[in-house]
């Protein structure tokens, strides 16, 4: 690789989330340049497939990173089928439907999902009133600055599409980094992924120190060396 060459490096956050998430995160500006993809409301009726295919016209350059976080991360995998991408990363995430939990694939054959009330969402605002500590407080603080796609519709759908997301078999040439205290996603269904000690399903927030160290290695080589998954460091 010509080491003047900028990787063009494409975020999409999780599911209901802005790019805020990605606040944190730096990478080496002489290597990388960051995007940040945002989520658009889907068209009625609209299929995974479809929805990727629209997110794909906002990708501006040629052979890039993908990187998805949560649901983000299943949008990326969708857009990879159709654009060339240098290395496809997910986050907190999964790659097959063997790996969502036991129940989301039981609201998938029952039809439970469509049972949850997204419009719950419209009340985040008036959380942090209604906060009786400190610990409330922030984290009604975090939900607003971080959840901002409330619209019902997006909601619907993004609930739908991920817990009856069809996808049998990995590909092969995947990037999976995963916390080992994920309580969304727990790590005893994931498989070949790259563990993150400590780690829940918002570390892209609280654990960015851990991928501002480790993520342009894994960009470039995907992956890390033994010696240091031995020595990763819980920060």
């Amino acid at each position: 690789m010509d080491q003047e060459e900028i990787i063009h490096v494409y975020f999409m956050p999780g599911m209901a989330a802005n790019a805020a998430i990605f606040e944190y995160i730096k990478l080496p500006e002489d290597k990388f340049k960051m995007h940040f993809l945002e989520w658009i409301i889907p068209l009625d009726d609209e299929s995974l497939k479809d929805y990727a295919l629209r997110m794909n016209k906002y990708v501006k350059h040629d052979n890039i990173v993908l990187i998805g976080v949560s649901f983000g991360g299943v949008v990326v995998q969708e857009m990879s089928n159709y654009i060339s991408v240098r290395r496809l990363i997910i986050i907190s995430s999964v790659k097959c439907r063997d790996e969502l939990p036991r129940r989301m694939r039981f609201a998938a054959k029952t039809g439970f999902f469509k049972l949850i009330p997204t419009s719950l969402l419209d009340y985040v605002d008036h959380f942090e009133k209604l906060a009786v500590n400190d610990f409330l407080k922030k984290r009604a603080r975090l939900y607003r600055k971080y959840l901002s796609v409330r619209n019902n519709k997006y909601l619907d759908w993004a609930i739908k599409n991920m817990v009856c997301w069809g996808c049998e078999k990995p590909r092969e040439d995947l990037v999976h980094i995963h916390g080992d205290a994920d309580l969304i996603f727990p790590i005893k269904y994931i498989r070949n992924c790259i563990p993150v000690k400590g780690g829940t399903h918002i570390m892209i927030i609280n654990r960015y120190r851990w991928f501002n160290r480790h993520l342009p290695e894994i960009i470039l080589t995907g992956g890390l060396n033994k010696k240091k998954m031995n020595k990763i460091e819980k920060r």
